[in-house]
């Protein structure tokens, strides 16, 4: 039987790398009792964090999904990567969730993936909860890490509702500033509730007063009788909380200690509390087929059945596995359904509900589930699945860019065709991932967020398909270009038995402006060579074109006109002219000054004020030109041009100058001429590659 939307609750855990979201997911299954064991991140033995690579790495790479129940409501908790390298991972699982569980390291405080999660959370305009962890730890500051919340996390307002008892090593509970009650802890966990702390009875008690004002924000028929002194309910104060988080108006901030087991359960009664239902979060707004028409549907079991996959997993054993949120209507054990985006039926067999690694087999889902089914022949990632004769579309996010290329060697002769079909399953699984062929280098790039992103899948790749392969840096493909002007003969002649060979023509060759391509002129008069031969001129211009004089790179912004040659009426050929039109290039370029270009990325980093000079010298380091510097919130922008050549391993050099606070972006911006010194070593280089 589906349950009831109103009793589900379903929970991203958010962070930067290292707050404790899989320790904090383990003791709350732990307390719903899912397991007789709390497990260890170091121990590589955690339900969330199962796949041989995220053991290796001790990190989430891909998002664990687990369902529990906790007083008398189904929870649904994803805990997504906080790791740079797999956060398009983090953005598409947040779209499944109703509300997110944002976990701040109280030692660290707020950290740039935390900070990236909240402008998600913002995008898809999703309600959250703060959880101040790791109060157990020496330097441990509830205060602190409260003030960086405020000061970097300030939209919705984040409002304390529960104060620390003790701190570091002395730390052993919370005060419930709602209830006003104390919880203390004991070594294992168990909790004793009493009265508050005589040295904590004053501060709760002004803190109170600051959380009423906060939460009758929320309520404006609450502001009123709180500013004539009326009292106001426990219950009053937990349904305008809930009211209040769920309208994005503010974030409450709770504390505890995952590993020390400590207010865990009070975090687990918060989001059952104050987190949001999927009735509370209302109808979703897709469009029509076409897209020119939104449609609303109402988390409704009677509607039409409506759902969007957030997420899928590559098995080589037992295939795809869709995972997805349904929206509206109600699904059974087995049947039918419509993708909407690929526009195609696809059929089921089983409906599955997720424990970690494990699939569970289940009736029905209705409206908020996170349900999965198995091989789906069409269907992957940000799909919408529907009824087929009431069809919609719903949006998902785009993917985070990639930011860094490696091109792919294979170890075994003859598994290129392997290396592309197993990539393909893996690109299905993370949408963060890129394949491409570089056609001038001949080279399988693949494409990714960093260097850790691209190791892993290469690994994944190896457990899962048998397929190994080397990672080299891509190949440049530079151009070439002439800078003078110059008028030769290209002249084929060659006497054999019978019929000879015969082409002669002559050919000025130009330099164009940067980006305009080739310009083929036509400027022969008086039929000195026929017009049927003068489509063969310009093909073995473009044909020798392909591989230039200096490294054999295309060469590129030059026009080439045919003014005048002359042909035997026996001899000349179609293939007699290519020819000389060939050796009118080969020379041509050779006298016209040539000279390497390389790609120029037009680049945006966004990082803190702190490390704006070292990004600035290293760029320019890099031959790069900075255009321009923007304010961006907390940030600044640094906009630049840098040639592609020296930006391959920015991604690890960024995070390591900045500590992983600094983002970039860039795109292909245009060919510029290499300098003289430089150029000499890349052709040096691409001889040497030959011989």
């Amino acid at each position: 039987m589906a349950v009831n939307a109103e009793q589900i609750r379903n929970i991203a855990l958010v962070s930067h790398n290292g707050a404790g979201k899989t320790s904090l997911a383990e003791v709350m299954l732990f307390k719903a009792g899912l397991s007789n064991r709390i497990g260890r991140v170091e121990d590589g033995n955690t339900l969330m964090d199962f796949e041989p690579e995220e053991l290796k790495r001790q990190t989430s790479i891909s998002s664990g999904i687990h369902q529990f129940e906790w007083k008398k409501h189904t929870v649904n908790i994803i805990d997504t990567p906080g790791d740079q390298n797999f956060f398009t991972e983090t953005k598409n699982c947040m779209q499944g969730a109703d509300v997110a569980l944002f976990v701040i390291d109280a030692i660290d405080g707020v950290r740039v993936q935390t900070e990236q999660a909240w402008d998600f959370a913002s995008e898809f305009n999703m309600p959250a909860i703060i959880f101040i962890n790791k109060m157990e730890k020496e330097r441990a500051d509830f205060n602190k890490a409260f003030q960086d919340v405020s000061e970097s996390l300030s939209t919705p307002k984040p409002i304390v509702i529960q104060l620390p008892i003790g701190s570091e090593s002395d730390f052993k509970g919370v005060v419930d500033l709602i209830s006003m009650k104390a919880y203390i802890y004991d070594g294992e966990g168990k909790v004793s509730v009493t009265e508050i702390p005589a040295d904590l009875q004053e501060l709760a008690e002004s803190e109170k007063e600051t959380l009423i004002e906060n939460i009758a924000e929320a309520d404006d028929a609450l502001i009123e009788r709180y500013l004539e002194g009326e009292s106001i309910t426990d219950d009053e104060l937990k349904a305008t909380l809930k009211k209040g988080v769920n309208e994005r108006i503010f974030v409450p901030v709770a504390c505890g200690s995952a590993i020390g087991k400590i207010a865990i359960d009070n975090l687990m009664d918060l989001l059952i509390s104050a987190g949001p239902s999927p009735l509370d979060r209302g109808a979703k707004i897709g469009t029509d087929l076409r897209g020119e028409n939104e449609i609303s549907r109402d988390p409704d079991p009677d509607a039409p059945f409506s759902a969007f996959i957030f997420k899928t997993v590559a098995d080589p054993y037992a295939g795809r596995l869709s995972i997805f949120r349904v929206v509206s209507g109600t699904l059974g054990s087995d049947g039918n359904f419509y993708n909407a985006t690929k526009e195609t039926k696809e059929r089921f067999n089983q409906l599955l509900t997720l424990a970690g690694k494990e699939q569970k087999q289940v009736n029905g889902a209705g409206p908020g589930a996170i349900v999965a089914v198995a091989k789906l022949k069409e269907s992957t990632t940000g799909d919408t699945l529907c009824d087929d004769s009431d069809k919609l579309r719903y949006p998902f996010a785009e993917p985070l860019p990639p930011l860094i290329s490696f091109a792919l060697e294979s170890k075994a002769k003859g598994d290129e065709d392997k290396i592309y079909i197993s990539l393909n399953k893996l690109l299905e699984e993370d949408t963060g991932l890129k394949l491409d062929r570089n056609s001038e280098t001949n080279e399988i790039l693949l494409s990714g967020r960093g260097q850790v992103h691209i190791e892993a899948t290469i690994e994944k790749m190896k457990r899962k398909f048998g397929v190994d392969v080397n990672l080299k840096l891509p190949k440049i493909p530079y151009r070439e270009t002439i800078k003078k002007k110059v008028r030769v003969q290209g002249k084929h002649k060659k006497q054999t038995g019978g019929h000879g060979q015969f082409g002669d023509c002559w050919v000025q060759f130009e330099p164009l402006p940067k980006g305009t391509g080739f310009e083929f002129v036509d400027a022969i008069v008086g039929g000195v060579i026929p017009k049927t031969y003068i489509p063969a001129v310009e093909k073995g211009i473009v044909e020798s074109a392909k591989k230039g004089v200096l490294a054999g790179f295309p060469t590129v912004d030059f026009r080439a006109t045919l003014d005048f040659g002359s042909f035997h009426a026996v001899d000349s050929s179609e293939m007699a002219f290519k020819v000389a039109g060939s050796l009118a290039f080969k020379k041509a370029v050779a006298e016209a000054k040539p000279v390497l270009l390389e790609p120029i990325m037009e680049v945006t980093v966004t990082t803190p004020d702190d490390y704006m000079g070292d990004i600035m010298g290293d760029l320019n380091g890099r031959r790069g030109r900075v255009l321009g510097m923007e304010n961006a919130g907390r940030y600044q922008q640094i906009k630049a041009q840098v040639p592609l050549a020296e930006f391959l391993t920015y991604a690890p050099d960024l995070r390591s100058m900045t500590g992983g606070r600094g983002i970039y972006s860039m795109e292909f911006s245009h060919y510029d001429e290499v300098p003289a010194q430089i150029a000499e070593k890349v052709i040096e280089g691409v001889k040497q590659a030959e011989e």
